[in-house]
């Protein structure tokens, strides 16, 4: 995986605002080396994560309900609404990408976070069931496919990298998603199911898969077996625990995305000094400062879309600025 060649920052996935041509704008304008597309979930039921991804879904459906998503029998308005609202992110950046080559990411949620979320009919999350987590698994790597084709149809220079936002994988994997009625958890799944359906989905898709987590404790040993080309993350929640799995990773020549610009309004310092704690990890983990620009991605901590407009796109073109300083300065 060392040969795959990413920009040197980029944005996680969510933006503020509900206007898809402001954020297809915004987004191109930033990042000119690998661009992204952008959701926004300020519109509504169908433009969140949860929802986008379950309009991406194949011969599965889900509709809103006091208590969330829940599969159904048949595609309905929110069904629709997921897919108009795709329709128009895609149409903006297809708008904005005319005559671009290189990396493009898109984003969907993860087969386990997933399947923690969405409620079967008797309203306990679909990770309660293996056929359940089975079938989702698969129309959702069927979705994928359909969703990556249309992106190369759309901007023919793109190479494609495909996100899968898991924060949930974590808790999956610890027993600690709550049951409907709130009172237990339901059971751990096994490491090696998760990985395998990890790897299948992945598989599926035929591109480059980054997993993003903006929760503690990322499993990073478990996602580079699964064959991740990139872990997403927010850098601020490491533990001294998670360095000798992340000294793995680099030298295996998976990229890591470092979430080191805050993702909600702050008062932003020196780009320097956000990537300095990076070249710490670096000197650390005793890796050599020459790979640190190959192999680390700039990126907002999560997702921007609880931030003010106005700091989105400063964080987003701070980010840009870091990175320069991280391959200037590497050590």
């Amino acid at each position: 995986m060392s040969d795959l060649v990413f920009g040197p920052a980029t944005g996680v996935g969510s933006m503020p605002g509900g206007d898809a041509r402001e954020a297809a704008k915004t987004v191109t304008g930033t990042f000119e080396d690998f661009p992204y597309l952008a959701e926004l979930p300020a519109r509504g039921p169908g433009a969140d994560m949860i929802g986008r991804t379950a309009g991406l879904l194949v011969e599965v459906y889900a509709r809103v309900e006091p208590s969330g998503w829940r599969i159904g029998d048949r595609p309905g308005m929110d069904t629709r609404r997921a897919r108009s609202w795709l329709g128009e992110d895609l149409d903006a950046l297809e708008e904005y990408t005319q005559g671009y080559e290189g990396p493009l990411k898109v984003q969907a949620v993860g087969p386990w976070t997933l399947a923690a979320a969405l409620e079967l009919k008797n309203g306990e999350a679909a990770l309660s069931d293996a056929g359940a987590c089975r079938d989702l698994a698969g129309s959702l790597a069927e979705g994928l496919v359909r969703h990556l084709e249309d992106v190369r149809r759309r901007v023919p220079g793109a190479a494609p990298v495909l996100q899968l936002d898991e924060p949930s994988l974590t808790a999956v994997l610890r027993g600690q998603i709550k049951s409907a009625s709130g009172y237990r958890t339901h059971r751990a799944v096994d490491r090696q199911i998760v990985e395998a359906t990890l790897r299948s989905v992945m598989e599926a898709a035929g591109v480059p898969v980054v997993v993003h987590s903006c929760a503690p404790d990322v499993p990073f040993a478990l996602l580079r077996r699964a064959g991740v080309a990139g872990v997403s993350f927010d850098f601020g929640l490491l533990t001294e625990r998670d360095e000798d799995a992340i000294g793995e990773a680099v030298e295996g020549g998976t990229k890591l995305f470092a979430g080191v610009v805050p993702s909600t309004d702050a008062a932003l310092s020196d780009p320097a000094s956000n990537v300095s704690s990076v070249r710490t990890l670096w000197r650390r983990l005793g890796l050599n400062p020459g790979s640190l620009a190959e192999s680390v991605v700039v990126t907002p901590s999560c997702g921007l879309a609880g931030a003010s407009p106005a700091y989105a796109r400063k964080a987003l073109a701070h980010c840009v600025t870091a990175a320069r300083s991280l391959a200037d300065n590497p050590e």
